[in-house]
């Protein structure tokens, strides 16, 4: 191959075709090795410049097929430029330019997909907050024994103050967001979450409603124009509380029934 290294009368299409023969290469190789397509290998072998890119790219790929087959690329480039007119590309140009290879570059379309999960992903995260928020979640443990808050308790030597029973609706009314259940017996009378400044008022037909909360500081309960006394301490769970009008105004001790515990 020293030969072909040689300045000779052969091309440089021809100093290229013949080092390839040499190393018995077939056009097919060095297009797999250099990423150029086979056709141009071809008019650069045959010095059909027509069938051939700008001279800037034409002179790049003369570079890469040189190198591939162990000639001097600089020697092999100098030489295309004569033969092609004395068109010269910027040198900084040819030096730089070296086939792209597709394998570097990320496809479009995964880019658009990753692009799109993200965005999903985003949304479905906004999607599941927002709606905690506005379900909120029971607090009420179950079984748990009711809270209890002892009832004031008289001075010593004060006769007790004997109450009227008060009369009217049974009203409850969140002063924050809180979780409740009312039921009657079997029946739920209602259950879920009252927001700040919404009220419940329990049916005048109910038996024996009674009253589960996490969160008993939120609720304001009145019987008619009364309030009535706090049913359990500041977050502390409370269930089967009473709402009979008599019963609150005795006092959330009073009004709490114990939940039945295991059978032993």
């Amino acid at each position: 191959m020293d030969d072909l290294d040689q300045p000779s009368t052969l091309t440089a299409g021809e100093r290229l075709r013949a080092a390839r023969e040499q190393t018995g290469l077939g056009l097919d190789d060095i297009a797999a090795q250099t990423r150029i397509p086979r056709r141009h290998l071809e008019s650069l072998e045959n010095g059909d410049w027509a069938k051939l890119p700008a001279p800037t790219y034409t002179i790049g790929f003369a570079r890469s097929y040189a190198g591939a087959v162990g000639l001097d690329r600089a020697e092999i480039a100098e030489q295309l430029r004569g033969e092609m007119g004395g068109q010269r590309a910027a040198a900084s140009t040819a030096e730089v330019f070296e086939p792209a290879d597709p394998a570097r570059s990320m496809p479009k379309w995964l880019v658009l997909a990753a692009i799109g999960a993200v965005i999903l992903l985003v949304l479905l995260m906004t999607f599941l907050r927002n709606r905690s928020l506005e379900e909120g979640s029971p607090v009420a443990e179950q079984g748990a024994p009711a809270a209890s808050v002892p009832a004031p308790s008289a001075p010593p030597g004060a006769a007790p103050v004997q109450l009227a029973a008060p009369a009217g609706p049974v009203v409850l009314t969140a002063n924050d967001e809180v979780w409740l259940r009312v039921r009657d017996g079997a029946t739920t009378l209602k259950e879920g979450v009252l927001q700040a400044g919404q009220s419940f008022e329990v049916p005048a037909t109910a038996t024996a409603p009674v009253l589960s909360t996490g969160k008993p500081e939120a609720l304001r309960i009145s019987v008619g124009t009364a309030d009535a006394p706090p049913v359990g301490a500041p977050s502390r769970t409370v269930s089967n509380v009473s709402l009979l009008g008599p019963d609150l105004m005795r006092g959330g001790a009073a009004a709490a029934a114990p939940a039945p515990g295991p059978a032993r």
